[in-house]
């Protein structure tokens, strides 16, 4: 597959040297100012028609996931029917954007949402990437062919710290080609990366071989998504839009389990890229816990009482 690239990054990429000079020399990030502007826009006081409006917003960002090894076809059904309806009790409860299920169960989750939501399949030997890469592409075909309309995948983590960006790049230009008309999330498990200079230079290498959406983590590694990883990543397709025209998305996945902390986000994304990110097409959540607490707020803000658990979980 030939990735073009306009005449801004027309040369980043023509060599492993090129590409190693270039995430190089892309400006240092200020960890104390990034945690600083992340925790400061955390702050910031939402009156109570935009939090109603914004937890909508959030359900529908939501892609609602079970990655389990005890993940079954009914606990899928189970999810992806409350997927298309997550409160039974209103109707104008809105839909979340995507179920994210492993690729034996795509079908299964397919069969339940028909074309109502996306149908996202972890592949690439999800969660830790080590695996050949005929094997990823194999996995990554397999996940389409039963029906999913995006595929997250995790990068070769070891070979990026050791500085072999070649081949992070070549292996995500492949499994691009083999998502065909999918949709491609890219996961650079910022817990393990160690540094937010790390953070920006992932960012930027996943985009420039062509994702579609750069997601935080898988959520099996602590430290998961964070405010200023966020923050670092939302500055990235900012100024990868600003130099292509091209707009990414964002995934922040991992310990998001509020509707405090969605909101959280959504000024971060406000603050940083404006609001044409405010769309589940350019910003999503992975979630597993995260549509409870929504729902509950949601519950609370037109009833002035909050609800029990039982009434939003099926888990």
């Amino acid at each position: 597959m030939t990735v073009t690239f306009p005449a801004a990054l027309a040369g980043a990429t023509t060599s492993a040297a090129s590409l190693r000079q270039f995430l190089h020399g892309l400006p240092g990030v200020d960890e104390v100012g990034a945690a600083g502007r992340a925790a400061s826009l955390g702050t910031r006081s939402v009156k109570a028609a935009s939090k109603a409006w914004a937890i909508d917003l959030a359900i529908r960002m939501v892609d609602l996931t079970t990655l389990e090894g005890m993940d079954s076809p009914g606990k899928v059904r189970a999810m992806c029917a409350k997927a298309l309806r997550p409160d039974p009790t209103d109707s104008s409860a809105p839909p979340v954007a995507a179920v994210c299920v492993y690729g034996d169960l795509v079908a299964t989750a397919r069969s339940v949402v028909g074309d109502s939501v996306h149908v996202a399949a972890v592949a690439t030997a999800f969660p830790s990437g080590r695996a050949s890469l005929a094997v990823k592409l194999l996995d990554t075909r397999d996940a389409v062919a039963a029906g999913a309309d995006e595929i997250d995948m995790v990068i070769d983590r070891g070979a990026f710290l050791s500085g072999e960006y070649q081949r992070v790049f070549d292996e995500i230009v492949a499994v691009k080609e083999a998502c065909g008309g999918a949709h491609l999330k890219v996961i650079l498990e910022t817990g393990e990366l160690r540094t937010l200079d790390n953070v920006r230079r992932a960012s930027w290498l996943a985009m420039l071989a062509g994702a579609d959406f750069i997601k935080t983590s898988t959520g099996k590694v602590v430290p998961a998504a964070t405010p200023p990883v966020t923050l670092v990543m939302l500055e990235a397709v900012r100024d990868f839009e600003a130099m292509t025209g091209r707009l990414i998305g964002v995934k922040a996945a991992g310990g998001i389990r509020t509707s405090k902390d969605a909101i959280k986000y959504l000024v971060i994304v406000n603050e940083t890229v404006g609001d044409r990110w405010l769309t589940p097409d350019l910003f999503r959540f992975g979630a597993s816990t995260l549509l409870n607490d929504l729902l509950q707020q949601r519950q609370r803000m037109q009833s002035g009482h909050y609800s029990g658990p039982d009434y939003v979980t099926i888990d």
